[in-house]
């Protein structure tokens, strides 16, 4: 596992994701003008999620053996965990542990952005064990 974690591969995992993960909280920003912030950790989301699939498959995983069809099929069952580990981190944050503690400013800003990094690790093993093997 530590391996894993250390190899180039999960270096330009963490790149490209990291812009799908701006591509996701940017979105979400703008999303949040017209709907619910609940709602637009979703849509933002898959507006990330599109992005990553599309630079992972040229980028990180260009060796995938499997057609365009069933790793993105693969990829999406990856990333329902993936968001609804992002939704529960952001909405537990947003609305009970960050005002329980005091804070005010950027409420939704910090909670989506913890939201989004926790399933870094989780994401990474999925797809390369499934989406992209």
């Amino acid at each position: 596992m530590m391996r894993q974690l250390k190899s180039r591969q999960f270096a330009f995992f963490l790149v490209t994701g990291g812009i799908a993960a701006a591509v996701n909280f940017a979105s979400r920003i703008v999303f949040s003008w017209w709907t619910s912030f609940s709602l637009a950790i979703i849509l933002a989301y898959v507006t990330g999620m599109v992005t990553a699939f599309i630079l992972a498959r040229i980028f990180v995983f260009k060796d995938s053996r499997k057609s365009l069809h069933r790793s993105g099929m693969l990829f999406a069952l990856v990333n329902l965990v993936a968001v609804l580990q992002t939704w529960l981190i952001s909405m537990a944050l947003a609305y009970y542990v960050l005002p329980a503690i005091g804070v005010q400013a950027f409420v939704h800003e910090i909670a989506h952005a913890t939201g989004l990094i926790v399933p870094v690790f989780t994401s990474y093993i999925g797809h390369k064990k499934f989406s992209f093997s």
